[in-house]
């Protein structure tokens, strides 16, 4: 297998290509590089040809996500990165994974094995498009959670992931707010839930709040070209999308 690295840190690049090579040492890395420009210029070239590419976010001249709009790029990617909230639109290229740093050999073996699952799916075939490589994910498609189970005094509740509006935290503790309007605290943090959650259903819109698609009544235009989200039931939290998540949950909320 025929991989480049994307990534600006050399510690890190380092480190997976000596995990890469852990899990197979015919695995070989044609090149490494720290920027878009440089990384664009060669995946531009139509000679340059490899299976997979294992592509960072935060690249030193911005955001890995420009070189999608600068060149085609079919090859499939594995993320490597220490920022989640990038998650949904990193599956919106042909993303096989998303790993998060520090990365470990664990997470790496299981992305190179789902890479090889839906190789296989293919047979012997080369994946040629977006839309193949989407068909080959279905195939391996992730379980989201579907039920959350909470105490309420000495008795034990299980509610829908979809009866859920809402998932906040206030401090150390996360609540869940019903449909309904009633609220409850959960044993989750808000970066497991982000996991958890169907992606398509639910949108973390700031680092205290997720928000159920099906629960928003509202979307209105909030100050600093920010965005205010008003729920279908009664809720006392101001809940706003953070500037930085404006663009991405504005593709989220049209399905695009």
């Amino acid at each position: 297998m025929n991989v480049i690295i994307i990534e600006d840190e050399a510690l890190a690049a380092d480190k997976l290509e000596r995990l890469l090579h852990k899990y197979d040492p015919k695995i070989k890395v044609i090149d490494r590089f720290e920027s878009i420009t440089e990384s664009s210029v060669w995946l531009g070239n139509p000679e340059n040809k490899i299976d997979l590419i294992f592509l960072d976010i935060h690249l030193v001249d911005g955001l890995s996500f420009e070189i999608f709009n600068r060149v085609q790029v079919k090859t499939p990617i594995i993320f490597t990165t220490a920022y989640n909230e990038y998650a949904l639109n990193a599956f919106k290229l042909n993303s096989v994974d998303y790993l998060l740093k520090p990365v470990t050999f664990d997470s790496l073996y299981d992305a190179l094995k789902k890479y090889e699952s839906m190789k296989e799916s293919f047979g012997n075939q080369s994946i040629k498009s977006i839309e193949e490589l989407s068909a080959a994910l279905a195939n391996i498609q992730k379980d989201y959670k579907t039920r959350f189970m909470v105490k309420v005094g000495e008795k034990l509740k299980s509610f829908r992931a979809e009866s859920i509006g809402l998932f906040y935290s206030e401090g150390r503790d996360v609540f869940i707010l019903l449909n309904d309007g009633k609220r409850y605290i959960i044993d989750y943090k808000m970066e497991e839930l982000q996991d958890l959650l169907d992606p398509k259903q639910f949108y973390r819109i700031s680092r205290s709040f997720i928000v159920n698609i099906n629960a928003i009544n509202d979307v209105l235009v909030h100050s600093n070209s920010r965005l205010k989200v008003v729920l279908n039931t009664e809720c006392d939290k101001e809940l706003i999308v953070s500037r930085e998540k404006v663009s991405s949950f504005k593709n989220w909320f049209s399905g695009s």
